[in-house]
């Protein structure tokens, strides 16, 4: 299906917080929230560095949510760097067990639409340049939810991503894009080749030597973080006001 210039959720569902837990660890702020999607309560953390140079949402895939090692890695390593993140459940507990749910990339990237919503209204993030990163299945929600203008992300991470799901979403997704797959994730790998073909936006694929699927081998997911962490910071300062490039 041709996806058009209309995004098909019709925008970002605007959402509120409620049981909010805000604490200080290592000069960084976090704080627990509850992100309303559609009938739904989202949890997740927010954390933020001083003086943050932008903001990076997670899209966890194949059912893993906010505690996910791998991510939470990743995302520690983002902190160093003075971006802050927003690690979330893109499923509710209900949900989580259920194999359509987990597959369906349309609704987690509605969730992901409606948490972007939500944290460009927080106090914490106001004006800050927004980036995607998504793993496995979640990468293709992050790109579907990219190709919508009403997100204005700036870039898009996929680590050892399901992009081919996003399917003609792809050529609808104007932002720079970085696809990480793992060497040896040669199935993965090859769909990536192939989504890198039809994507429109600016892409570059980056494979990690011996890695597999989950990055568990020494230094594999330290590359990870590297490569995220710079292209985010490349592609979220371009986006910042005053660069020339909003």
């Amino acid at each position: 299906m041709d996806p058009g210039p209309i995004h098909p959720f019709g925008g970002p569902v605007r959402g509120k917080t409620i049981g909010m837990r805000s604490t200080e660890s290592g000069g960084a702020r976090e704080e627990d929230l509850r992100i309303s999607a559609g009938t739904v309560w989202l949890a997740g953390r927010l954390t933020m560095p001083a003086e943050p140079r932008g903001l990076v949402l997670f899209a966890h895939g194949s059912g893993s949510g906010r505690h996910s090692p791998r991510n939470r890695w990743v995302a520690e390593s983002l902190h160093r760097s003075a971006l802050a993140t927003l690690l979330f459940d893109l499923l509710d507990e209900r949900e989580e067990g259920n194999r359509a749910a987990v597959f369906d990339i349309e609704l987690l990237a509605a969730r992901l639409l409606a948490a972007t919503a939500h944290v460009r209204d927080h106090p914490l993030c106001l004006g800050l340049p927004v980036g995607y990163f998504g793993a496995s299945t979640g990468a293709a929600a992050a790109l579907v939810a990219a190709a919508d203008p009403g997100a204005r992300v700036a870039a898009v991470v996929s680590r050892g991503g399901r992009p081919d799901l996003a399917r003609s979403w792809l050529r609808s997704v104007r932002v720079p894009t970085l696809l990480i797959v793992g060497g040896l994730d040669r199935q993965v790998l090859e769909l990536n080749r192939r989504a890198q073909e039809t994507l429109a936006a600016p892409t570059r694929l980056e494979v990690v030597p011996g890695a597999t699927h989950l990055f568990e081998e020494p230094g594999a997911l330290d590359r990870v973080a590297t490569l995220a962490r710079a292209f985010f910071l490349e592609h979220l300062a371009d986006a910042r006001p005053g660069s020339g490039n909003t």
